[in-house]
């Protein structure tokens, strides 16, 4: 995603974890390592992939910044139509299956406190 996306791909990267700080902690974390992950691995995507893969960033950013402004408890996400999982490759299946797995994990692998309790 090299060339002239640069400063978008920053400031949309910055922007997504920018978000992410007012999720709980353990949807965070998990948040923040997938995009991190997600702009690492297509990094040198071309200019039609970069720019989808912008575009469907873009949308999440939108519509999570929508889910947190419309109520602090709300429940976030949402549900993928038959239309848009029959749009994902293989590989992007895989990776959902492996992020609902992570997040429906009973214990969780994360083990980060709040700053604002004290430490025991």
């Amino acid at each position: 995603m090299a060339g002239p996306h640069v400063s978008r791909v920053r400031a949309l990267y910055r922007r997504l974890l920018a978000l992410h700080r007012v999720l709980p902690p353990d949807l965070r974390a998990l948040g923040d390592q997938y995009v991190k992950d997600e702009f690492r691995r297509h990094k040198d995507a071309g200019r039609q992939e970069a720019l989808r893969f912008l575009g469907e960033w873009e949308k999440y950013a939108t519509v999570l910044g929508q889910q947190i402004k419309a109520a602090e408890k709300a429940q976030l996400g949402a549900r993928l139509t038959e239309e848009q999982l029959d749009d994902f490759r293989e590989e992007q299946i895989g990776q959902l299956q492996e992020l609902m797995q992570e997040a429906t994990k009973p214990n969780r692998q994360f083990n980060i406190r709040d700053p604002a309790l004290p430490k025991t």
